[in-house]
């Protein structure tokens, strides 16, 4: 089978290699996204191996077509880059990869963290001399209520570790009923329930119509003051003004995000000598309290080496 990869990374290669040697196939990398203006090298391919910045609507998809490939497998969790549904009605076979939850569930905890003893703050003023130890008074995360919004692969993982903190645990999750106890981890609540009751509160649902900004100003005003907000899901799950709001009124006490709404050719891109066109995403890194990471939770050398392998799995089982 002839496969061409789009968005590879130097990272990849070495997974790339291997597979490609262990399965027998043919195999072209292509550091560039898939665009309508490269669609010329999809010939003579049958599938095609992109990363999230490769946009793959109704006219891409009718280019890929066109060009005979029947299968298209994105090296991430997330298909929001991909009309699946148009995908599936004209024949191309649409699959994504997976990795240990384990990389995003200590990341998340690593934000609780270091919101909870001012981390960030801290290394500021270290890096100025400035060891004083005014403001930096913190918490132990053993002593928080710790509310989990999704209880799949990562969300359960990030429960799991919290248990061995000796924190009490909610969670919700849509498809969650409340006599499901999780095997005793958490106390399943329901929505509003967790929203009043968490110090911190983290994400992991996935982004569609029914979770888009599911944090608002109406689900922070429900929430406790100084509450902590922890995101390393999808960035389109909160409404950047809420948090705004929340972060000036100190009704959030700290905000932690790996993801942010609109990140899309910032993060994963070196903008040094750029200005920022996200300016909600500008504003926000300014506050002392508020962390913010490249969508980098995910990246570990096992993830990489699962997301190349899962990838090419799926175009060649």
């Amino acid at each position: 089978m002839k496969i061409i990869a789009f968005e590879t990374r130097n990272d990849e290669s070495e997974y790339f290699a291997a597979v490609e040697k262990e399965k027998g196939i043919e195999l072209k990398l292509i550091p560039q996204r898939l665009t309508i203006a490269n669609k010329n090298l999809l010939e003579g391919f049958q599938g095609v191996s992109i990363l999230g910045h490769s946009e793959v609507n109704i006219e891409m998809l009718d280019t890929m077509k066109s060009y005979g490939i029947s299968r298209l497998s994105t090296r991430t969790i997330g298909l929001n880059h991909i009309d699946v549904n148009y995908a599936k009605s004209i024949g191309i076979e649409v699959t994504n990869s997976t990795y240990d939850p384990a990389c995003v569930a200590e990341f998340a905890i690593m934000m609780m963290l270091m919101s909870l003893r001012k981390y960030k703050q801290a290394m500021f003023r270290a890096n100025v001399n400035d060891y004083s130890l005014k403001g930096l008074q913190g918490k132990e995360l053993k002593n928080c209520k710790v509310g989990i919004i999704g209880t799949g692969g990562i969300g359960l993982e990030v429960i799991k570790i919290l248990n061995g903190f000796g924190c009490e645990v909610l969670a919700y999750s849509p498809s969650l009923k409340k006599k499901n106890n999780l095997g005793g981890l958490a106390s399943v609540v329901d929505y509003d329930a967790l929203l009043q009751e968490s110090d911190i509160i983290s994400l992991h649902l996935p982004l569609n119509d029914n979770t888009h900004h599911m944090i608002n100003q109406q689900a922070i005003d429900k929430m406790k003051d100084g509450v902590i907000l922890i995101n390393c899901s999808r960035g389109g799950l909160m409404d950047v003004n809420g948090l705004i709001r929340g972060i000036e009124t100190r009704k959030i006490s700290a905000l932690a995000l790996d993801v942010f709404e609109n990140e899309s050719e910032i993060y994963h891109f070196d903008r040094r000598l750029d200005i920022i066109s996200n300016k909600d995403m500008a504003y926000l890194r300014q506050f002392p309290n508020v962390i913010m990471t490249q969508h980098i939770a995910f990246y570990t050398e096992s993830s990489i080496e699962s997301m190349v392998r899962v990838s090419l799995d799926n175009l060649t089982k």
